[in-house]
């Protein structure tokens, strides 16, 4: 059986298509996908993001805990509302999933998980806390939704209480703070997003999310399903759990080096793994590609290169290019001529450096 959101009904009422993902019933378009991922590029779009699970984490010792658990440093959040995204990985340098931390305070820190990986995750969480005797609280009153676009900060801005609104608007990204919203709601509020647009993601009471989601469709806010969210994160080159990365696969080889925090003195799972690979030579690499000619890239195509075989991890067409654009893991060293195997059929295609798009505009050299 199916997980609902506490917007499912609303959904449902404006025409969406449902599908299964990760076991929830969510909305995948509301009409023309294409249509709503060109609403967020170039003005404002919501998604119902509540399917992710968040997760506090409270103790004397949450921050050592987390240096302990994360491959990037929380050292890094010093300021109360600052944001961090990061891998969780296993002993061989695995992906368990991706996440954002929050700081609210020395022991009490806010995690944002994937919904496909919740129940590892929290075992995961309970296994790694009890030595450092933090809890771990699952918080399912919450909803979550996501407003971006250009034009997103301020449409959410104008249903703020206008002693907040100041305050939220100087939000710098990777920041969050709590507000009050229409009727009085409260909001926790963070400039992070999905998309490679500027924006928020509400994390909203479950009773005031329709509400909300109300207030925002009438402020002008474009209801847009996860078929656009996830051309949205791919254009922006942003990795989706379970397709570019998963618990067999290390950071290096997912192009997330920039997550890795290799600091002195802190010895966080996987790190061994992490070291020891990139001695070695790291043998496999995540690269962009672009397909020029008509077709679509599409997960799990094989990729031919003059150093073996390779595949496609996220492929799709881009609505903002008007051409396929893919992230594709294949062997390390030149890779020569590249070419994909679609049904059969050797198609040359461009490796590029990714991001594809950003600000709704095409990359230099896509």
């Amino acid at each position: 059986m199916t997980d609902k959101t506490v917007l499912n009904a609303t959904h449902r009422s404006l025409g969406a298509r449902m599908v299964d993902f990760g076991g929830w019933d969510m909305p995948i378009n509301y009409g023309s996908q294409i249509e709503e991922h060109h609403a967020v590029r170039r003005d404002a779009g919501m998604f119902d993001v509540s399917h992710m699970t968040v997760i506090d984490l409270q103790g004397a010792r949450t921050r050592e805990f987390l240096r302990h658990l994360l491959a990037n440093s929380v050292d890094k959040l010093k300021v109360t509302g600052k944001a961090l995204y990061s891998c969780m990985l296993n002993e061989r340098g695995g992906v368990i999933d991706d996440l954002i931390v929050y700081f609210f305070d020395e022991a009490h820190f806010r995690l944002v998980v994937n919904a496909a990986t919740r129940a590892k995750d929290i075992a995961w969480l309970e296994q790694q806390a009890k030595a450092f005797e933090v809890e771990v609280k699952e918080r399912p009153e919450f909803a979550m939704i996501a407003v971006q676009g250009p034009n997103a900060r301020a449409k959410v801005l104008g249903l703020l209480n206008e002693n907040d609104r100041p305050r939220i608007e100087k939000l710098g990204k990777f920041s969050s703070a709590a507000a009050q919203g229409p009727h009085g709601m409260p909001l926790f509020i963070a400039r992070t997003g999905y998309t490679g647009e500027d924006g928020f993601e509400i994390i909203v009471p479950t009773e005031h999310a329709v509400a909300l989601w109300e207030a925002l469709a009438a402020a002008g806010v474009a209801p847009a399903g996860l078929g656009a969210r996830d051309t949205l994160r791919l254009e922006a080159g942003m990795n989706l759990y379970g397709q570019d990365m998963d618990e067999d696969v290390l950071p290096w080889e997912a192009n997330l080096a920039w997550t890795i925090s290799l600091d002195e003195g802190r010895n966080f799972i996987g790190r061994a793994a992490l070291e020891l690979q990139k001695a070695a030579g790291v043998p496999r690499v995540m690269v962009g590609m672009v397909l020029d000619d008509k077709g679509v890239l599409r997960h799990g195509q094989k990729v031919l290169t003059a150093n073996g075989e390779g595949e496609i991890l996220s492929g799709s067409f881009s609505p903002t290019l008007n051409k396929a654009v893919a992230f594709a893991r294949i062997p390390a060293g030149a890779p020569g001529d590249v070419r994909v195997d679609i049904r059969g059929r050797e198609v040359p295609v461009r490796l590029v450096k990714y991001p594809f798009v950003r600000d709704g505009k095409p990359c230099e050299g896509i």
